[in-house]
């Protein structure tokens, strides 16, 4: 399932505590597709903790407890890292990462703690959601079979990869725009992993974001740069995107383009994926100020002049899932819509 709809089913399962109807939440992936993001995503909507549990670093005890005497019976300290509604707040998120990689005596330990949200004399927050996640048996992790017991304790989602919605999510957190052009012109790029060679850097979302770090932090030192852009991504892939971001300096003057001028759009396609990557995170930036509905305007403009018109749906769609439907409100949008809605009824 596509990342923006786990995103709804995670909100709404987060939600659900409130009624009563919540079901623990099991999210199966390969590495570096977002699992964790996403429960972190759901925790600062709300503003509530996430209390992150590696089941695989545990032993059965931490989860169950140091057990000590009174009298002539024996009682259970409860663990501290366990969520506590005086201690953590009355809602949250106990997130249990990895749960795949959990030895079976571990796993069973977590049996009660999930579907009855009980672990001996400890009682889960009523307001508290559980989600966990863990890798398949085919992603050359640390894995083991999930019991049955166990796995018939969630409902369970497998995470997709998906450009559109990495795109919205980079938009919103200040990922290069040359990485997200990048991509746009590569789209297979976004994940490739092949565990049956095992790489030990290849590309995947999470690495992506490592990519941009390495883009700000050598941009400048052109001799290291290509280098730590292969260590983020893998060797292949990094060499394309340094290739890439090279080129760019045949790009037209995107200042231009926002103040109106009539502006040839570039022949090469790589370079037509920089400059609409470039336009949105520039229309992000304008968002607020004065001169937003103007630049907005001279976008779609400008998306109206590519020689594929498809492009120019690309750049236009990228701008709504970032600003909204603001996009709607801009003179040049009727405009626009009628140029391409022929592309729009086909798709």
């Amino acid at each position: 399932m596509r990342p923006a709809q786990l995103l709804r089913i995670l909100d709404q399962e987060f939600l659900s505590t409130s009624a009563g109807h919540h079901t623990p939440v099991m999210l199966w992936g390969p590495p570096g597709v977002g699992k964790s993001q996403m429960v972190a995503q759901i925790a600062a909507a709300h503003q509530t903790p996430v209390i992150d549990i590696r089941l695989s670093q545990m032993e059965p005890s931490d989860l169950r407890g140091i057990p000590f005497r009174v009298g002539n019976h024996v009682e259970w300290a409860v663990p501290a890292l366990l969520p506590d509604a005086e201690r953590h707040g009355p809602q949250g998120i106990l997130f249990l990462d990895e749960i795949t990689s959990v030895p079976p005596a571990v796993s069973a330990a977590a049996y009660q703690l999930i579907l009855d949200r009980r672990l001996g004399e400890y009682q889960v927050p009523d307001h508290w959601a559980i989600f966990a996640a863990g890798n398949r048996q085919g992603d050359r992790g640390v894995t083991y079979t999930m019991p049955a017991p166990l796995a018939n304790r969630f409902s369970h989602f497998e995470v997709d990869t998906h450009l559109d919605d990495w795109v919205a999510w980079a938009y919103a957190n200040g990922i290069d725009e040359r990485i997200i052009g990048f991509l746009r012109f590569r789209p297979e790029l976004l994940f490739n992993f092949d565990p049956a060679h095992n790489p030990v850097a290849f590309p995947s979302p999470r690495s992506w974001e490592f990519a941009h770090r390495g883009l700000r932090k050598f941009e400048d030192q052109p001799e290291l740069l290509r280098g730590t852009l292969q260590a983020c991504v893998g060797p292949a892939a990094g060499i394309e995107l340094h290739a890439f971001i090279t080129s760019l300096d045949q790009m037209p003057d995107l200042d231009a383009i926002l103040a109106g001028d009539e502006v040839p759009v570039p022949t090469a396609i790589d370079l037509q994926y920089a400059v609409a990557a470039a336009l949105v995170g520039r229309a992000i930036r304008a968002a607020g100020s004065d001169s937003a509905t103007q630049v907005i305007d001279n976008i779609l403009v400008y998306a109206g002049r590519f020689p594929q018109r498809e492009m120019g749906v690309m750049l236009v769609s990228d701008l709504h899932r970032a600003i909204g439907d603001a996009l709607f409100q801009v003179p040049a949008f009727a405009a626009w819509a009628q140029a391409v809605a022929d592309i729009m009824i086909d798709h």
